[in-house]
């Protein structure tokens, strides 16, 4: 009988327990949202920061990734996916002591494409420097590049003017060329008035059939300059007598492929040549990803600001949660003298100091996303969006919450009943 009853009482213990424990979580959440609407305006201007806040990390990212992607996508047009090869040093010494420089030829570029799959245009480059002749007595200091009319799907470059020369002119070693625009410019006002005039390079007739630019800026690191002129390579080949080249230009298909590929066609190279010389594969890739390196270490440091408005917020509901357990000191001496727990008052104002930290990162997650998801549904530009600074956002918004509201919550837990209660 006696066990009997000892179970009965266990069982009504374990429910009063589930029962007590339920009402004061309810109670907990019912007393912020009245907490809440009983001061709209306080609780309003306290959650601004927080709004602030969760919004700026948004869009601070969202910032970033654009950044991140324009720069990336200006850089990929000069040819994401090419392999320039250059020759670096090495030379062959002669019978008689004489020394030569080990320079690629158009057989090392055709040994590459038999060995090295995955590769959609080539390109040798020649280069040569002449004074021209324009008419009328005036000369002009040019840099002459013989190149494959592949070159330009290589290089990705713009023809703004007539056409860059093709197949047929390489095989026909017709004589024409392409200027760069500022050298058109320079010479006959504009692009346009360039077509069909005819410079003379050491007494040979060249015809402008097309004037090009580069899609970018590229600060001189290429090798186009403002005085450069393109023509088919074979007919290059009349200044210097010789099958050697400066420079040789692959494009693969993939871009995943250009780093395995740049291995492949050095070692293609470096087994036709002397084992002294020196050839560089020069690469993109390797410039791309110090970019995107780049823009996401700003992206983090800009984050990293935007949180200091987090922490001012933060701040700002510890003031405003101080206040407002000043304000309802008597209310918590009731509730002690009602029995309500230490622990039971400290979730209670930790509560709303989370409340109002998650309401605000929740207003200002919404209006950070809203912003850049917008621009995408009513305009053509397409603004990356990253949902994990959402996430961020909202945990940041609730982690504030909870360290912030911890003191005031501990003061509240703290207060004496017997204080509490004569307190006017």
């Amino acid at each position: 009988m006696a066990v009997i009853e000892q179970k009965k009482m266990s069982s009504f213990d374990r429910t009063l327990a589930s029962a007590r424990s339920t009402m004061v979580y309810s109670e907990v959440v019912r007393l912020a949202i009245d907490s809440f609407r009983a001061s709209k305006v306080r609780f309003l201007l306290t959650m601004l920061g927080m709004i602030i806040g969760s919004a700026s990390i948004i869009l601070v990212v969202t910032l970033g990734l654009t950044g991140k992607q324009y720069a990336l996508n200006l850089l990929s047009s000069i040819g994401p996916n090419m392999v320039e090869m250059q020759y670096n040093g090495g030379n062959i010494i002669g019978p008689d002591n004489t020394s030569t420089p080990d320079f690629m030829t158009r057989e090392d570029m055709s040994a590459v494409l038999e060995q090295v799959p995955g590769i959609s245009y080539s390109s040798p480059m020649l280069e040569t420097h002449d004074s021209i002749s324009i008419g009328g007595g005036i000369t002009k200091d040019t840099m002459l590049l013989g190149v494959s009319p592949e070159y330009k799907d290589i290089r990705n470059l713009a023809v703004v003017a007539g056409r860059f020369f093709d197949e047929k002119d390489s095989l026909a070693h017709t004589k024409v060329a392409v200027v760069v625009e500022p050298f058109a410019r320079a010479l006959y006002g504009s692009s346009s008035a360039a077509i069909d005039h005819t410079i003379s390079v050491s007494g040979i007739p060249f015809t402008i059939i097309g004037v090009f630019k580069m899609r970018i800026d590229t600060f001189g690191q290429s090798e186009v300059g403002d005085q450069t002129i393109l023509i088919p390579y074979p007919v290059a080949r009349y200044f210097t007598g010789t099958d050697t080249v400066k420079e040789i230009f692959f494009s693969m298909k993939k871009s995943g492929d250009v780093v395995p590929a740049s291995k492949q066609i050095l070692a293609v190279i470096k087994s036709r040549h002397r084992p002294a010389s020196v050839y560089t594969p020069f690469i993109m890739t390797s410039i791309l990803s110090v970019m995107a390196q780049i823009a996401d270490m700003l992206t983090i440091v800009l984050t990293l600001a935007a949180f200091v408005t987090l922490i001012v917020s933060g701040v700002g509901i510890m003031n405003s949660m101080l206040a407002n357990i000043q304000a309802r000191t008597r209310e918590i001496g009731i509730r002690k003298a009602l029995g309500a727990t230490t622990r039971e008052i400290r979730l209670q104002f930790l509560t709303e100091a989370v409340f109002l930290s998650l309401s605000g990162g929740l207003v200002g997650t919404v209006l950070g996303m809203a912003l850049p998801l917008s621009v995408g549904f009513l305009t053509p530009f397409k603004i990356p969006v990253s949902w994990w600074s959402a996430v961020i956002a909202m945990g940041t918004s609730v982690l504030v919450g909870v360290i912030f509201g911890t003191i005031p919550a501990n003061r509240a837990a703290q207060l004496d009943p017997v204080e509490t209660l004569k307190y006017e």
